[in-house]
């Protein structure tokens, strides 16, 4: 024992041996209240809340805490209150049925699941016939017996997804995107399984590639590569591009579309629901718009979207086709004097070496709109050129309808086309292809002169398209 003073009085400190001390503190877990405990297992993973159930029979017991198994039902499988109601099963049972039957795809359902309801909600709004296309999931048997039929394994997420929708019926519009220009026409459907093993590729320079969409109007394909040969990382997805300079039909070039099935398909659904891409003639088009690409002149505003056409383009020979739509408004509350019409328009075009041209013509696709107040046209026209980059940015020229000697300049905002990244073929490239944009000579070409709808004469892509169509 020790003496010590201590304000004024004496205090008896006694010393206590460290075992009999740690003895003191020792407490079990059945001596613990339960909500710190509850708070404690809330943090876990339903791995590590398994885990727990077994370590005594206290944690056993807190493990199968209902509202524990609630927020894992919400995380993993998006289940609601409505969904445990029809069940009439407590939230453990909810989440270890659903385990049971998709279970393999715990890390992609709640993503996948999630895109397609945004989908499904946003085209029953905007598009409701392209509802009906859709099919309902496949069975695990029916997966399997595909992955037996073409010998490969397919990649969880894209299973993941054809068991939640087992892709389309095959119509037109298709649900991943369409395009229109003049006599062009593409619109893709999303391939059933079933559909797609039948397209499955086994030849050279195509190994082990599996086609996810089809469009009737020009055979063109999206294939998603099941194996990491020829170059091909798995599970990437490309258009095809047959290298037209080489002497082997083998030599394949791609334009990458995805890395993933899953990025590839949310980051679809992600245009298609932030409107990214409109709905035009209730079919989305595949136009990509920046919301900062918009110029206002006065009462009159210009906006820009472009769009890549891998179909009919080519990197061997380097000929890259885009089609852009741009907006011309005029504001509602513009002063009636202010009618004025287009008369011309200008070009200022840059390529990725820094060249510029420039081109000067009538009207846009020969039209000369007039603008009055409220007023909207728009147009599609197309460019074509032979590095992977381009902005093009100019005016259009107007004059007042009061008065014809009074023009002015209304500005087109800079937009810029960038040519998807691109792999080439292995047999261009060695033992394994390479992903690259490389600067290719320079060639545009503005087409402005030509009307949406009107039988505008695309070149086949190993054309090298004249400066003005």
């Amino acid at each position: 024992m020790m003496m010590r003073m201590s304000g004024g009085g004496v205090c008896c400190d006694r010393e206590y041996p460290a075992s009999k001390m740690a003895a003191s503190m020792e407490f079990s877990l059945e001596d613990l209240p339960s909500d710190p405990l509850l708070l404690i297992l809330s943090f876990l993973d339903f791995r590590d809340l398994i885990s727990c159930s077994y370590v005594s029979r206290r944690l056993h017991g807190l493990s199968g805490h209902n509202p524990l198994w609630k927020g894992l039902c919400q995380k993993y499988w998006l289940l609601s209150e409505s969904n445990k109601t029809q069940k009439s099963q407590s939230w453990k049972d909810l989440f270890q049925e659903f385990y049971g039957n998709m279970g393999r795809y715990i890390d992609h359902y709640s993503t996948l699941k999630k895109a397609w309801d945004q989908l499904k909600t946003y085209l029953s709004q905007k598009c409701p016939r392209m509802i009906t296309s859709l099919k309902e999931g496949a069975s695990e048997e029916d997966l399997d017996a595909v992955e037996a039929q073409i010998g490969c394994k397919l990649p969880n997420d894209y299973r993941c997804s054809f068991r939640i929708h087992n892709g389309q019926k095959l119509v037109v519009p298709g649900l991943m995107g369409s395009m229109a220009l003049s006599n062009h026409y593409r619109s893709e459907d999303l391939l059933d399984i079933e559909t797609a093993a039948g397209g499955f590729q086994q030849r050279k320079g195509m190994r082990q590639c599996l086609p996810l969409t089809f469009c009737f109007h020009t055979g063109l394909s999206q294939y998603m590569a099941l194996d990491s040969v020829e170059g091909r990382s798995r599970g990437e997805i490309f258009y095809q591009c047959p290298d037209q300079m080489a002497q082997d039909p083998s030599a394949i070039d791609m334009f990458i579309t995805g890395s993933s099935f899953t990025e590839w398909f949310t980051s679809y659904v992600h245009n298609v629901v932030t409107e990214e891409y409109p709905i035009i003639r209730d079919q989305i088009f595949r136009y990509i718009h920046d919301k900062d690409c918009v110029a206002t002149t006065g009462d009159i505003k210009v906006s820009v979207s472009t769009s890549f056409l891998p179909e009919l383009s080519s990197v061997h020979p380097p000929h890259f086709f885009f089609t852009y739509r741009i907006r011309i408004e005029m504001a509602k509350n513009a002063h009636p004097e202010n009618i004025c019409q287009l008369d011309t328009r200008y070009w200022k075009i840059t390529n990725a070496n820094g060249n510029v041209e420039e081109v000067r013509g009538p009207g846009v696709v020969g039209e000369f709109p007039v603008m009055s107040p409220g007023k909207v046209h728009e147009y599609a026209s197309c460019t074509t050129f032979s590095t992977t980059s381009e902005h093009m940015e100019g005016h259009y020229t107007f004059h007042r309808l009061k008065n014809k000697e009074e023009e002015f300049n209304v500005t087109i905002p800079r937009f810029h086309m960038v040519c998807p990244p691109f792999r080439v073929s292995a047999v261009r490239a060695g033992s394994s292809g390479s992903l690259l944009r490389p600067p290719f000579e320079e060639n545009s070409s503005d087409t402005d002169d030509f009307e949406e709808g009107q039988g505008l004469n695309i070149p086949a892509p190993s054309g090298r398209c004249p400066r003005h169509i």
